[in-house]
C-alpha cells in the first residue's frame, strides 16, 4: 500500500469514528454500551457489500457458462466468503424501513437471520438495538452508508473494524480494554514467526487480531488463508468472543473459537480428533500479565507444564501467571512449532522459581528472538513489555544462541500517549531477523523494495510542483494586476495609503526574488531526480549497488529539504502579499478605489488552493526522502548485508553469557546503550503537529473531565 493510499483509508476511518463518536456524546451513552451495536453495524454493511460481489460474480459465471442456472445456495456464496444474506439483513433494505417503525426491531430480527444461515456466528452478533432511539440508529446506519463504504473491499472494512476496536480499546470499553492487542505489535509477531500453514492457535485470543494479521501474511504471500491455516482460540470472557467471532467474519474467515480459562482447560481437539496441545504449528498471544491467585494445587499435575510450577505463595497460589502462560506456548508446539506472545517486560528477568523455569527454557535451544518495546504501546496501560519467540526447529548452528533485540528508541508517535511502529519500522525489525536466520536475499530484497518506492516517489515530485508554480502564478498574476491598479491612484500623503502600498509592491518585489530563487534550484533538483531515476531505472540487488544508489540519492535529499524551505517561503510571501493588498482595501477614500479593483472571493479561493498544492509538494519530496531514511537506516547498521551486533540494538547471545548474566533473557542486558543520534532529517512541521495533537487532546480530557465534575455535583444536588 502505498503513503498516499494508507493517508486515503485512514481519513476515511478517522471521519467515520468522529461521527460515530459524536452519536455516542449525544445519546449519553457509555463506550462500553456503544461499542458492540457500532461493530455490529459495520459487520452488517461489510457482509451486505460481500454479498453484492459474490452475487455479481455468480451471476458472471452463470452467464458465461461456468456455473448452471439454478437456484443460488449457501454454498455458492461461502465458496466465495460471503453469507447469502436474507433481505431482511441487506443494508439497503434497513436504510429503506418506514420511519414510524422500531428501527431496533428490524436490526436484531437481521443478525437473528443471519446467525440461523451461518452457525459459526451462533450468538456473536450484537441485539442490543432495542434499546437505541430510531433516530441515533438511523443516523448511524448512514454513517457508514456512503459510496465509499459502499463500494469498498474486504480489506477496507477489516481496517475500519480494527481501528474502530482500536479506538473502543482507547476508551476503556469490554473490560478496560483487554480484548485488544495493538495491530503493531501483532504485525511484527507476525513477522517473526510467519505463521502460513496447519494449526495457528491463540490461548488468550482477544478479539482475534492474531488470526486476522496471520491472515494478512498468508495473503500476501500469495495464499488463500482458509487453506492453508485452521485457527483455535480460547477466552474467558464471552462479550470479547463475540467480538472475536465477528472480527473474523469481516475478514471472511473462520475459527473454533471456546470460552475456556486456559489456566484450567484444555478443551480443544483438532478435526482429526487429537488434542491441541503438543500439535500447534504456531502460536501467537497476548496474554494478561501478572496474574496472582491460580490455584497450584489444581494444576501442579498439568502435562503442560513440563518444567514445572513457578513459584507457590503460603496461600498455595501461583505467586506469578506469566511462566504459566510462557509454558504453555511451549508444550503447545509440535516438534516444528513456533511461538510469539507478548510478556511483562518483568519475566525475561524475574528470579527465584521464575528464574529456574526459564534457565529450563534457554535450556532447550528454542528461544529464538527476545524483542524488548517501549512503553505506551498499548491503548489502557503504560508499561513496557518485550516479545518473546520460540522456535523448535532452530538448525544446530543457532541452537545455543539467542537474538537480542532493543527495539525501545524504535517508534513512532500517534498521539500524546500512544506510539507504535510505522510499516517500515516494522519491516526493519524483521529485516534484522532474516540476518540472524541468514537470510540475506530478504534483506537485499527489502532495500530493492525501498528502492523502487524511492523512485516511484521521486517520479511523482514534478507534477506536485507544477501544480504549486500553476497556482503560484496565479496568485500572482492575481496580485500583480491589482497592484498595478494601486499604482494609478492618486493618494493624499496624510492617509496612510501611500505607506501600505510602498508595503504591498516590496513584498511583491521579494516574492518575485524569490521565487527566481526557486525556479534555479527547483530545475536543478528536477532534473537530479530525472537523472537518478534513469540511472536505476531497473532497480539495484546487490548489496554493492544498493549503497551506490543511496549514495546518490544522498545529495538529492538534502537539496529537497532546502526546496521545502523555499516552497514555504513562497507560499507565506504570496500569503502576505495578499494580506497587505487587502489592508488597501479598508479604509476611505483612496481605500475605496482600491477595493473596487479587489477580487476578495477570488484570491482567497487561490490562498486556501495554494496552501493545499504546498502541502502536497512539500509531502511528496518528503516521501522519496522518507524511503531514502530507511535504507540509510538497515545499511549503516549492517552495512555488508551480514548479522552483526549493533550497539543499542541488537546482539546474537550465546547461552553461556545468558547463563552468566543469572539467565536473564532483557534485551537491554546485553545490547549496550547506543549513542545520542542527532536527527539531520528532523520536521519542524511535524514538531508542531505533534504539539498541536497533544493539545487537542489535552483540550479533549479536560471538556470530559468538566462534564464529568458537572454530572457529579448535578448528582449530588449542588
Amino acid at each position: 500500500m502505498t503513503i498516499n493510499a494508507f493517508d486515503s483509508i485512514s481519513q476515511v476511518e478517522a471521519t467515520l469514528w468522529e461521527a460515530a463518536d459524536q452519536l455516542r456524546a449525544n445519546s449519553n451513552l457509555t463506550a462500553t454500551e456503544y461499542s458492540m451495536p457500532v461493530l455490529g453495524v459495520i459487520f452488517l454493511r461489510h457482509a451486505t457489500n460481500r454479498y453484492r460481489s459474490a452475487l455479481d460474480a455468480i451471476q458472471a459465471d452463470q452467464a458465461a457458462g461456468k456455473m448452471p442456472n439454478r437456484p443460488l445456495t449457501k454454498a455458492d456464496f461461502i465458496k466465495r466468503r460471503a453469507l447469502q444474506l436474507p433481505v431482511s439483513a441487506h443494508y439497503d433494505t434497513l436504510l429503506s424501513l418506514p420511519s414510524g417503525g422500531s428501527l431496533g426491531t428490524s436490526l436484531v430480527a437481521a443478525m437473528n437471520a443471519i446467525e440461523a444461515d451461518f452457525p459459526p456466528l451462533q450468538g456473536s452478533l450484537p441485539k442490543e438495538y432495542d434499546r437505541f432511539d430510531n433516530k441515533l440508529l438511523e443516523n448511524l446506519l448512514r454513517c457508514f452508508d456512503s459510496e465509499t463504504l459502499r463500494n469498498a473491499t474486504g480489506d477496507v472494512f477489516g481496517r475500519i473494524y480494527e481501528y474502530f476496536l482500536m479506538k473502543f480499546a482507547m476508551q476503556g470499553a469490554q473490560d478496560n480494554g483487554e480484548f485488544f492487542t495493538p495491530p503493531s505489535l501483532v504485525q511484527t509477531l507476525v513477522n517473526v514467526i510467519e505463521p502460513d500453514h496447519g494449526v495457528v492457535a491463540d490461548l488468550a485470543c482477544g478479539s482475534g487480531g492474531m488470526f486476522v494479521q496471520s491472515s494478512h501474511f498468508i495473503e500476501h504471500e500469495g495464499f488463500e488463508t482458509m487453506k492453508r491455516v485452521t485457527f483455535y482460540g480460547q477466552e474467558k470472557t464471552p462479550a470479547t468472543i463475540r467480538l472475536a467471532k465477528m472480527n473474523l467474519a469481516v475478514h471472511g474467515l473462520e475459527g473454533d473459537i471456546q470460552e475456556a480459562n486456559t489456566f484450567y482447560d484444555d478443551p480443544h481437539r483438532l478435526q482429526d480428533g487429537r488434542p491441541l496441545w503438543g500439535n500447534v504449528d504456531f502460536m501467537m498471544a497476548n496474554p494478561p500479565f501478572n496474574v496472582d491467585k491460580v490455584d497450584a494445587e489444581t494444576i501442579k499435575t498439568d502435562r503442560r507444564l513440563p518444567f514445572g510450577l513457578p513459584g507457590i505463595n503460603k496461600d498455595k497460589h501461583v505467586s506469578n501467571g506469566n511462566y504459566l502462560w510462557i509454558s504453555y506456548f511451549h508444550s503447545y508446539l509440535s516438534p516444528k512449532g513456533r511461538a510469539g506472545f507478548v510478556m511483562s517486560s518483568q519475566a525475561s528477568s524475574a528470579g527465584h522459581g521464575e528464574k529456574e523455569v526459564r534457565r529450563k527454557l534457554v535450556e532447550t535451544g528454542d528461544v529464538d528472538v527476545m524483542i524488548a518495546i517501549r512503553s505506551n504501546f498499548f491503548y489502557t496501560r503504560t508499561v513496557p513489555c518485550e516479545l518473546w519467540h520460540f522456535d523448535r526447529a532452530k538448525p544446530d548452528e543457532r541452537k545455543e544462541y539467542v537474538l537480542m533485540l532493543d527495539a525501545r528508541n524504535v517508534y513512532r508517535k500517534v498521539t500524546r500517549k500512544i506510539f507504535d511502529f510505522s510499516p517500515e519500522q516494522q519491516a526493519n525489525l524483521a529485516a534484522i531477523v532474516w540476518l540472524y536466520r541468514g537470510q540475506q536475499s530478504r534483506f537485499l530484497g527489502l532495500i530493492q523494495n525501498y528502492c523502487v518506492n524511492l523512485r516511484n516517489e521521486a517520479v511523482a515530485v514534478a507534477p506536485a510542483l507544477t501544480a504549486f508554480e500553476t497556482c503560484l502564478t496565479d496568485c500572482h498574476t492575481h496580485l500583480s494586476s491589482f497592484i498595478d491598479g494601486v499604482k494609478q491612484i492618486e493618494a493624499q500623503p496624510q492617509d496612510g495609503f501611500d505607506t501600505a502600498r510602498l508595503s504591498l509592491i516590496e513584498a511583491q518585489l521579494e516574492w518575485t526574488n524569490a521565487a527566481t530563487s526557486y525556479a534555479i534550484d527547483r530545475s536543478a533538483f528536477v532534473t537530479g531526480l530525472a537523472t537518478f531515476c534513469s540511472q536505476y531505472n531497473e532497480s539495484p540487488k546487490t548489496n554493492k549497488a544498493q549503497h551506490a544508489a543511496r549514495l546518490v540519492f544522498a545529495p538529492l535529499a538534502d537539496a529537497g529539504r532546502g526546496l521545502n524551505k523555499q516552497i514555504d517561503l513562497l507560499y507565506k510571501q504570496a500569503a502576505l502579499t495578499a494580506q497587505l493588498a487587502q489592508v488597501l482595501t479598508q479604509g476611505e477614500a483612496t481605500y475605496e478605489q482600491a477595493d473596487k479593483l479587489f477580487e476578495r472571493r477570488e484570491l482567497n479561493k487561490l490562498i486556501k488552493l495554494l496552501e493545499q498544492v504546498r502541502k502536497q509538494a512539500v509531502e511528496q519530496i518528503k516521501h522519496g526522502s522518507y524511503f531514502q531514511r530507511q535504507i540509510t537506516w538497515l545499511q549503516e547498521r549492517f552495512p555488508n548485508a551480514e548479522m552483526c551486533d549493533v550497539l543499542g540494538l541488537c546482539r546474537v547471545v550465546h547461552h553461556s553469557e545468558i547463563e552468566a548474566a543469572d539467565w536473564s533473557l532483557t534485551p537491554g542486558r546485553f545490547v549496550g546503550v547506543a549513542p545520542a543520534e542527532v536527527d539531520e532529517d528532523f520536521d519542524f512541521e511535524q514538531s508542531l503537529r505533534d504539539i498541536h495533537l497533544e493539545l487537542a487532546d489535552l483540550n479533549r480530557e479536560a471538556a470530559e473531565l468538566a462534564a464529568q465534575i458537572q454530572i457529579n455535583f448535578e448528582e449530588l444536588g449542588v
